[in-house]
């Protein structure tokens, strides 16, 4: 059972939708590179769409955009939809947090012997460390003060701004480096990032100097902030630099943060996009997927459960019903939107043909993910799954079933089984990537507009 190639069936005027979707889509990679940039860039269009934030009202009805934030990094979006809720809602949850470099709290350090100024750095996520050096690298984030300012940081993105990275051994000297392995190579206590060398003289004694003052009076005299403010500081290393087109037909996209940013974009539009639902449609926006989900805005927490709360109160009368809230959790269905390995003719020997995505073939269904044995998957039921298939055939949407690699080769995980623990049907839906985890994942065009067209299908046309 064979799947086409997606760009088989369209015609000049779809290819241009498919291309213009994903300008609009290189457009959010390139402006969002953190979790809370991500959320402030929804949360902006959202507002101009129509949405209000849910704490600003206390009664709901059909038609009504609410949205709600917790910690500016888990975002859920809702539009209330005909039906009554109790029925269950259609929701389509990803995450936006990425594998990335994270500031230490006390990061700023001068190197006794070169006088260089460098970050300390905690790596966040599942990544291979060897490819984070040499590379472009920005700064983004944010700093709170003590005074209750919030300082928001992005150094590296514009044409005359400065960048940053991380040094790795010459060729010349590596012997023993290249004796070690890949995991080995680069040690998560050498990803210290360059950021200055230009000694400042100390006032109170002309023999000494200091590059790290240096640092320190740019950052004072650009931010306001101090060394101490780190302490309160929520600053990441990422790749600088815009999403681009790859590939000289244009066929792919290239940039960082595909996963699970690109389910992010594509279920953001996907609501965005469509009328007044028949049923309720949710769209959550998760944190820290790539470290467990756990914490205030990782998907483990009780937040979606207590906004779903306000709203099932809000559309019975101000009357709070456990029971019914439950029945309503229970009687929805989720697309857990995050992406899968597409098989990558580099590397045949990881994946099972018969059995995975290719780039280029449409949204990517997994029935279950986990690791060998399906160790903490969440498998979806086979009638949700007819239903779903129909649903998607009869709108010529393509799309293609998938596993993330070989049975014993490894391994991953998403927010499906969490959301499955309520008792609603869930499976696992997203876009096929080469690269993963790595400063330049790829991703078709084609797939990022089926998986669009699959999301926005889901949320109009599912009972």
């Amino acid at each position: 059972m064979e799947k086409k190639i997606a760009w088989n069936k369209y015609d000049e005027e779809t290819k241009k939708e498919v291309f213009s979707f994903n300008e609009d889509y290189k457009e959010f990679l390139s402006t969002c590179k953190t979790e809370r940039e991500c959320a402030d860039f929804i949360i902006d269009k959202a507002e101009k769409a129509g949405f209000k934030d849910i704490n600003s009202m206390k009664s709901f009805k059909a038609g009504d955009k609410v949205y709600a934030i917790n910690q500016s990094r888990l975002l859920i979006l809702f539009k209330i939809g005909k039906e009554d809720i109790a029925e269950g809602m259609n929701i389509i949850g990803a995450h936006m947090d990425a594998p990335r470099l994270d500031l230490k709290q006390n990061p700023l350090y001068e190197d006794d012997a070169s006088k260089t100024v460098l970050l300390k750095t905690h790596y966040y996520g599942g990544i291979k460390k060897y490819q984070w050096v040499t590379m472009p690298m920005a700064i983004h984030g944010i700093v709170c003060k003590k005074n209750g300012e919030d300082v928001k940081v992005s150094i590296g993105e514009k044409d005359d701004d400065p960048i940053f990275g991380i040094s790795d051994l010459l060729i010349h000297l590596s012997k023993d480096q290249m004796q070690k392995t890949l995991s080995e190579g680069i040690t998560g206590e050498g990803l210290n990032v360059f950021i200055g060398s230009i000694p400042k003289e100390d006032e109170s004694d002309k023999e000494k100097t200091s590059a790290k003052q240096t640092v320190l009076d740019l950052l004072k005299d650009k931010y306001d902030i101090e060394e101490e403010d780190f302490v309160s500081a929520e600053l990441q290393i990422v790749p600088a630099g815009k999403a681009r087109d790859y590939g000289i037909d244009r066929s792919f996209v290239a940039g960082y943060a595909h996963d699970d940013r690109v389910c992010s974009y594509t279920m953001f539009r996907a609501l965005m996009d469509m009328e007044t639902p028949e049923k309720t449609c949710a769209a959550i926006f998760a944190d820290k997927e790539e470290v467990g989900s756990m914490g205030a805005t990782g998907m483990r927490s009780k937040f979606f459960e207590n906004v779903c709360a306000k709203i099932q109160k809000g559309l019975n009368n101000e009357v709070y019903d456990s029971i019914a809230l439950r029945d309503t959790l229970q009687n929805s269905a989720m697309l857990s939107a995050d992406v899968n390995v597409g098989y990558d003719p580099n590397f045949p020997e990881v994946t099972e043909k018969y059995n995975t995505a290719f780039l280029g073939k449409g949204a990517a269904f997994a029935k279950y993910t986990g690791s060998r044995g399906k160790g903490g998957s969440s498998d979806a039921d086979p009638k949700f799954i007819a239903k779903l298939r129909k649903i998607l055939d009869d709108a010529d949407i393509s799309y293609q079933t998938a596993e993330l690699g070989k049975v014993d080769q490894g391994g991953g995980g998403t927010i499906a089984y969490i959301l499955a623990e309520y008792g609603m049907d869930v499976i696992d839906c997203g876009v096929a990537v080469h690269s993963m985890h790595s400063p330049l994942e790829l991703v078709s065009k084609a797939d990022v507009y089926e998986t669009y067209r699959c999301y926005k299908e889901f949320y109009e046309k599912y009972k």
